[in-house]
């Protein structure tokens, strides 16, 4: 009989697991509920092959729960709970929102993983269902959206503390003895870019692969997939898979891992991730093992300033999957979300590979010339009627191989090339300020619909559209390649910001596009620089009065619409900015991003509390109009 004594101290509980795994081994019954074997003084897995050798998704049964159900437009909807496995002698049980469309049959099924923020959200199973698809929506951090059925970051807590007499207590998932939380995690040291020290919770006693919550939701990831294929109404023949984010690189980490996964969507995540000094981070966990190991057709939805999945690391990672079958769509300006005409192509790559109901055109070919004014030119797939073809090219992009700067990525700004068409190519010139910078240049090529498509994009907002953006890849040259093919600097410096005249609307770019207001990176750009004690200046009209609002990065200031219909010119100075702390901004050098809207909030640490701050307010009336937007030198 084996006795333990803690004399009065805390017991050591990383010991305490060592002794509980001792009887597991010491016992054939209790060791083949474990998932995964305990590792039993063999080392931690050291590859892609190694960490996933040992499980089966298939192996264990689901158990699953149904905690909640209804009927929505005539689709099902279930808040429900699986087993993910067994760890360390603990069952794990994985949440989530599945939906289908009622009396559907031989649906394909999709598995959506939602980012490091968000919640599993019955908005996705329910547009998809309206689509025909069959849709599990994974709760991996806990996070739960569903009506009547709300588990936020504070009902998480109640969960992890037992707190079943309050009334907003809900079963959601349960790690059991691991740790596959996040936003926050269970555990203060679990931080899912690095292996986390052996600790109480976590699977093995040593460092492992294994402990890590990558690995830890792919794999109930693919328990998600094991429940799909076991529904009676989806062929688990056709099972897809996309996520956002933190869920972008678990899609890709999904597909990269089990065949099964007949489709995969990553967004804006997946892609990158190449800059961990772990080597056994890099060679069990890193985005690039799993895109070589990708077979099935895949297309990333990576906007062209997003700080995560970056755009440059797209460029390798279509070189790295298994699969001629690809695609990327790349809103130029966009940080971590996009718009409808870019959100929808998950739900046609679906549609494609899924139900054979759409046919992609194949990425644009694309040439860059170099001379005095570098030339772009674009050949797209013409099997639909092209209605636009844009060029965008950026200077703020790197040729070392090192990860850019968070802040240029996400603030870079992107020159929109007018592209001429001749026959079936387009040409745009591409004229520099400066030859000190590389060039990195794309094309996005824009198709319509035959019938609108609607679903839940980024954030389960709702969206629909009728067309979709194809984007080809991407081209970046050196500033010595640049120098030795004669390229010329042919831009000269400009205070004037935006004229608003012609295609004046590809330089700026919104969040909410339904709304007038509009964002640029134009003047983190050198060449629209302010000078030494500028002022800001443009002139608006509008038809009522109104309170709108000029942002500058985190600092912002109200300006009065007089509303007569008649052209009124706006001067503002540094001291008419100020941050939600009261705090005035210091001066115009390093700013990287204006804003024009009728509303703002902006938020800043005081005293380490967030302080909020509203502007502006409902626009009334038709949109305004601007003109002139430039820096007045005080010289």
């Amino acid at each position: 009989m084996l006795t333990i004594s803690n004399s009065g101290k805390a017991v050591n509980k990383i010991f305490l697991k060592t002794i509980c795994v001792a009887i597991l081994i010491c016992s054939g019954a209790a060791i083949a509920q474990e998932t995964l074997p305990p590792l039993g003084g063999s080392p931690a897995p050291q590859s892609h092959q190694e960490l996933w050798a040992a499980f089966d998704p298939r192996a264990e049964p689901l158990d699953v729960e149904i905690l909640k159900e209804w009927e929505q437009e005539g689709v099902v909807l279930q808040v429900l709970r699986f087993r993910i496995g067994i760890f360390n002698g603990e069952t794990a049980m994985l949440a989530g929102v599945y939906g289908f469309p009622k009396d559907g049959k031989n649906l394909p099924g999709l598995l959506q993983i939602h980012g490091g923020g968000q919640y599993a959200d019955y908005r996705a199973p329910l547009a998809n269902a309206k689509r025909g698809y069959a849709t599990i929506s994974i709760s991996w951090a806990g996070r739960i959206s569903a009506p009547d059925y709300k588990v936020s970051p504070a009902v998480v807590k109640l969960f992890w503390e037992g707190k079943t007499d309050d009334p907003n207590y809900h079963l959601t998932t349960d790690w059991g003895a691991v740790d596959g939380y996040h936003a926050p995690s269970r555990n203060a040291n679990n931080r899912f870019p690095k292996i986390p020290e052996p600790a109480s919770w976590t699977l093995d006693e040593v460092k492992s692969p294994r402990n890590n919550g990558w690995f830890l939701c792919t794999l109930a990831a693919r328990r998600a997939l094991t429940f799909l294929e076991q529904q009676p109404h989806v062929d688990a023949d056709r099972l897809g898979v996309y996520g956002h984010s933190m869920g972008g690189k678990l899609t890709v980490m999904t597909a990269g891992s089990d065949a099964r996964v007949k489709a995969a969507v990553p967004s804006c995540g997946g892609i990158s991730d190449r800059d961990n000094d772990d080597p056994l981070f890099r060679a069990t966990l890193g985005d690039d093992v799993y895109l070589n190991n990708i077979h099935c057709p895949i297309l990333f939805q990576s906007p062209a300033n997003d700080f995560h999945g970056r755009i440059d690391d797209l460029q390798t990672a279509v070189t790295e999957i298994q699969t001629d079958d690809w695609r990327v769509t790349c809103a130029p300006h966009h940080n971590h979300q996009d718009t409808k005409n870019y959100e929808v192509a998950s739900q046609l790559w679906f549609d494609e590979h899924l139900k054979g109901s759409f046919e992609w055109p194949k990425t644009p070919v694309t040439e860059l010339k170099l001379g005095k004014i570098p030339q772009f030119t674009v050949t797209p797939d013409q099997s639909k009627p092209v209605l636009a073809v844009d060029v965008f090219y950026t200077r703020h992009g790197q040729m070392d191989g090192k990860m850019d700067d968070r802040e240029n990525t996400k603030a870079r700004y992107w020159h929109h090339a007018k592209a001429v068409k001749q026959g079936d190519v387009w040409t745009a010139d591409l004229p520099l300020f400066g030859i000190d910078k590389p060039l990195w240049v794309y094309a996005n090529v824009l198709y319509p619909l035959d019938q609108p498509v609607s679903g839940a994009g980024y954030y389960y907002r709702e969206y629909t559209t009728d067309q979709f953006n194809l984007s080809s890849k991407m081209e970046r040259v050196s500033v010595e390649k640049l120098k030795v093919a004669g390229v010329e600097s042919t831009l000269e410096p400009s205070l004037v910001i935006e004229s608003f005249d012609g295609d004046w609307q590809k330089g700026l770019f919104s969040y909410r596009p339904d709304q007038w207001g509009r964002n640029t990176h134009k003047v983190y750009d050198p060449r629209w620089k302010a000078p030494a004690g500028a002022k800001l200046a443009f002139e608006v009209k509008a038809a009522e009065a109104n309170t709108m609002v000029v942002g500058i990065d985190e600092y912002a200031t109200e300006v009065e619409v007089q509303g007569n219909g008649k052209w009124q010119e706006v001067i503002l100075s540094l001291a008419d900015f100020s941050n939600a702390a009261g705090e005035g901004l210091a001066g115009w050098e390093g700013i990287r991003e204006l804003r024009l809207a009728a509303d703002d909030r902006l938020k800043e640490k005081v005293n380490g509390k967030d302080e909020t701050l509203n502007l502006g307010g409902t626009w009334s009336g038709d949109d305004p109009e601007f003109r002139n937007l430039r820096w007045m030198n005080s010289r």
